[in-house]
């Protein structure tokens, strides 16, 4: 994954849309742990709050989940839950405008 600072996609979105291509790619199985938060915002060089804010947008998808003091986990069905709306997206966003 790679942040893009100059990008118009506000990064906290940016960390979310990459874990979720790492996710579909195969990086990060399900039920497998994903960086942590710290470990996101030292690797990216972003606020831990921006971090969270991506994780989180994660979380309420249903794609990862908190174990309380282990860390995040992929969830189980995330990689079809992704695919579904990515062609959703592709769809409003493209074929909707033709």
């Amino acid at each position: 994954m790679k942040i893009d600072f100059q990008s118009q996609t506000p990064i906290f979105l940016q960390v979310s849309q990459g874990l979720e291509d790492e996710i579909l790619s195969g990086i990060y199985g399900e039920e497998e742990q994903i960086p942590s938060i710290t470990e996101l915002s030292a690797n990216y060089k972003i606020n831990p709050a921006t971090a969270l804010k991506g994780i989180n947008l994660l979380v309420d998808g249903g794609i990862v989940y908190k174990k309380r003091g282990i860390g995040m986990f992929v969830a189980a069905g995330a990689k079809e839950q992704i695919k579904k709306k990515k062609k959703a997206h592709f769809y409003e966003d493209y074929i909707q405008s033709l």
